[in-house]
């Protein structure tokens, strides 16, 4: 593959990815709107949306799993940087890798019981809004596909991490 294709490969994933984020940072934001009006629904009218405590629980449960991927994609769940001074670097390298495929297998797992589990659950609905309840549990294998592709870029040797400035702001704490 030459660096042309590479880089227009690079800016799909990159795109994927903006959208992502940008699905999750909706997701939070119709939560804490949905809330607030179930608050003061409740407080000034003594009237709630007979919806919004089902349709808060799935918002919360899909941001809740694409801030799991984004946490892999951005290396934030594991490390091992209190060994970084004390390991050598190639044993170190070895751990990363290790990571990366039990990561992988994490996602896998995710992939087959999370998809086994939406079929399960596609045959009964929600109470309030009647939605399938598989709508709850789809994020799973989504998660987890995610997971894969960041775990294997990874293992590979590609850097997934689009926010840099958050590990250099702990470092310059840390010092």
């Amino acid at each position: 593959m030459d660096s042309a294709e590479q880089s227009s490969l690079a800016r799909f994933f990159i795109g994927i990815d903006k959208w992502i984020e940008g699905f999750a940072i909706v997701l939070i934001i119709v939560m804490v709107l949905i809330v607030f009006a179930q608050v003061m629904t409740r407080k000034l009218f003594n009237f709630v949306f007979f919806w919004s405590e089902e349709v808060t629980m799935l918002c919360l449960t899909w941001f809740s799993f694409i801030g799991i991927a984004i946490g892999f994609r951005e290396k934030l769940h594991l490390g091992m940087d209190i060994l970084e001074n004390v390991v050598p670097q190639p044993i170190l390298t070895i751990l990363d890798r290790v990571i990366d495929a039990v990561t992988f297998g994490f996602g896998l797992y995710m992939i087959v019981y999370g998809a086994q589990f939406t079929w399960l659950m596609s045959e009964s609905t929600l109470p309030a809004t009647k939605l399938p309840n598989s709508v709850q549990y789809v994020v799973v294998p989504f998660t987890g596909v995610l997971c894969c592709v960041y775990a294997a870029l990874q293992f590979l040797g590609k850097n997934t991490q689009r926010y840099t400035e958050i590990d250099d702001e702990v470092k310059e704490h840390d010092a």
